[in-house]
C-alpha cells in the first residue's frame, strides 16, 4: 500500500484534506492517481462497487449525516461478506450538493466508523458536485475460497443470518411520518455487514451465500437461477423481530444479512457461539426448476416480490 502524497491547492482538495483529517489513520495512501494493494499468495481479488442516493435510497431527515455515511460503507462491505472475502480497502466517491458541503464532515464520520468496524482502510476516491447526494463507495478484498451464489446443490439447506423484518418496519413508519421502534430504526441506520459470519461459514462448508439486501425472496431468486436449482422456503421458520409478519420479512430489503447454501448438518450452535449471532435454517435446496417457493403453515403461497431499483 503505498504512503500518503501531499495535496495541491484548490477547493476539492480542500475537502479531500477535511475528510482525511476526519478518518486520520484510516485513510492511507491517499493523493495519488491510484490506490496500490497488495493481494496475498494464493488468493484472489474480490471487487465490488455499490452507492446511496438521497431521494431514493433515503430521505433528508430520516438519517443523520453520519449514520448515512455508516450505511453507504456498511452496504458495499455487505458484497464482500456475500463472497466471504476479507476486506483489504475502500474507495469513496462523494458528489455532493452545496447544502451537504457543512455536513460533509459528519458524513465522513459514519463512513470512517464503518471501516474501521471492519477492519479495513480507506485507499483513495473522488469528490464532485452534485444536485443530489450520491455516497458511491468501491470495496476490494481477497479470499482463497469465495462464496458464490452459484454454489447451492440439491439437498442444501437454506440459512439466514440475524432477525428480519427492521428496516422494512423503519422506512414504513418514516414514510407515515411516525417514529419507528428502536430496534427496527437501528436495524436501518446501522447495518451490520456479516464479514466474519460469512468467513466461519466458507470455513464450514457453506457452498453458496449472498447478502438480502433486495429482500429475501428476491435474492433467493438469484441463487435459484445463478445454480440452477428449486429453493424452498418455509415462511414460518423466518427469524423476525417482534411484530414482523413472515411474508413482510421475506419481501423487506436493506437488511445485509446473509442466505447462505450449506450442508444439512451445519452447526448453527457453534455458529451462534462464535459470532454472537442466531444462524436460521430457513429451507432447502432441491432438484429442479430454477425457482423460489414459499410456503406457509404447510401450504404453498403466491411467489413475494422484492425491491426493484427501477420500479
Amino acid at each position: 500500500m503505498s504512503d500518503g502524497t501531499a495535496l495541491g491547492p484548490g477547493r476539492e482538495f480542500d475537502l479531500i484534506r477535511a475528510l482525511t483529517n476526519q478518518w486520520g489513520d484510516l485513510a492511507r495512501g491517499v493523493g495519488d492517481d491510484a490506490a496500490l494493494l497488495d493481494v496475498p499468495a494464493g488468493e484472489m481479488l474480490v471487487v465490488s462497487a455499490d452507492n446511496i442516493v438521497e431521494g431514493v435510497h433515503f430521505r433528508d431527515g430520516w438519517l443523520t449525516p453520519r449514520e448515512i455515511g455508516w450505511r453507504a460503507a456498511s452496504a458495499a462491505l455487505s458484497d464482500l461478506a456475500a463472497m466471504a472475502a476479507a476486506p483489504l480497502g475502500v474507495l469513496v466517491s462523494l458528489s455532493l450538493p452545496d447544502s451537504w458541503l457543512s455536513r460533509v464532515e459528519d458524513l465522513a464520520r459514519g463512513i470512517g466508523e464503518a471501516v474501521a468496524s471492519a477492519g479495513t482502510v480507506i485507499v483513495g476516491g473522488n469528490i464532485t458536485g452534485a444536485r443530489e447526494l450520491n455516497v458511491a463507495m468501491t470495496v476490494l478484498g481477497h479470499c482463497a475460497r469465495p462464496l458464490r451464489r452459484s454454489g447451492a446443490r440439491p439437498g442444501d439447506a437454506l440459512y439466514v443470518t440475524g432477525r428480519l423484518g427492521g428496516p422494512v418496519t423503519a422506512v414504513r413508519a418514516l414514510e407515515h411520518g411516525e417514529t419507528p421502534p428502536r430496534r427496527a430504526r437501528d436495524r436501518f441506520a446501522w447495518p451490520e455487514p456479516r464479514l466474519r459470519a460469512a468467513q466461519w461459514l466458507a470455513a464450514n462448508e457453506a457452498h453458496a451465500a449472498i447478502d438480502i439486501s433486495d429482500g429475501l425472496f428476491a435474492d433467493a431468486g438469484h441463487v435459484a437461477a445463478a445454480s440452477g436449482v428449486r429453493l424452498v422456503i418455509d415462511l414460518d421458520t423466518l427469524p423476525r423481530l417482534a411484530g414482523v409478519d413472515p411474508a413482510t420479512a421475506a419481501r423487506g430489503g436493506e437488511e445485509y444479512e446473509l442466505l447462505v447454501a450449506a450442508p444439512a448438518d451445519l452447526d448453527t450452535a457453534a455458529f451462534a457461539c462464535a459470532l454472537a449471532l442466531p444462524l436460521t435454517r430457513i429451507g432447502r435446496v432441491e432438484s429442479g426448476a430454477a425457482e423460489v417457493e414459499a410456503t406457509l403453515h404447510g401450504a404453498r403461497v403466491a411467489p413475494l416480490d422484492g425491491f426493484d431499483h427501477f420500479s
